[in-house]
């Protein structure tokens, strides 16, 4: 059974570097496994007025989630938490209330960041809105990623045989967790 794992880009800018590695990652060879972005860029700001009637990218965003198998996250960090349309996205994603999209959903983050703590603190900051909605979350490994401009190659995929063993290691343990979970 192919595995379907969506993933959210937290960054909405085309050039995001957390954008590349979530593309890098969607290239890597893990058997039976199928990739999809699930797009957050055209979501309005979250209002409780649109509960009784949600516009078509918000009703398509949660179909999305609810449809796959898996959700990783691919977010920046912003002043020590999270891109603005990355909350934007899970406010959407789980109301209304009742509704909660990513409910038991098993979920994975990562990032990557210029800096040598990669995404650290904006990663801890999601985990916990990640665990009041109720998710499972693939604790360990950590992927905290330093943004290089050797990191990739002009492929887009990771230049470095280790760092694609390191990737691939924290999408391996992903699956293993929810096969784990959903079997």
């Amino acid at each position: 059974m192919t595995l379907k794992i969506g993933y959210i880009v937290g960054s909405i800018a085309s050039q995001s570097i957390n954008r590349k590695l979530a593309e890098a990652i969607a290239k890597l060879d893990v058997a039976d496994v199928e990739f999809f972005e699930i797009p957050i860029k055209n979501l309005p700001l979250y209002s409780y007025d649109y509960d009784a009637d949600y516009p078509a990218e918000g009703k398509e965003l949660k179909a999305a989630i609810e449809g796959a198998d898996g959700i990783l996250i691919v977010t920046p960090e912003y002043n020590r938490s999270i891109p603005a349309p990355l909350k934007n996205a899970i406010d959407w994603s789980s109301r209304p209330w009742g509704t909660n999209s990513f409910n038991e959903k098993v979920v994975a983050v990562v990032g990557t960041s210029p800096g040598a703590v990669g995404t650290a603190a904006g990663q801890q900051h999601l985990r916990s809105i990640l665990s009041f909605l109720n998710t499972i979350q693939l604790g360990q490994p950590e992927g905290f990623i330093q943004f290089t401009p050797d990191l990739l190659n002009e492929a887009g995929e990771f230049a470095s045989e280790s760092t694609a063993k390191f990737v691939t290691s924290i999408v391996d343990a992903f699956v293993k967790l929810i096969h784990r979970v959903n079997d």
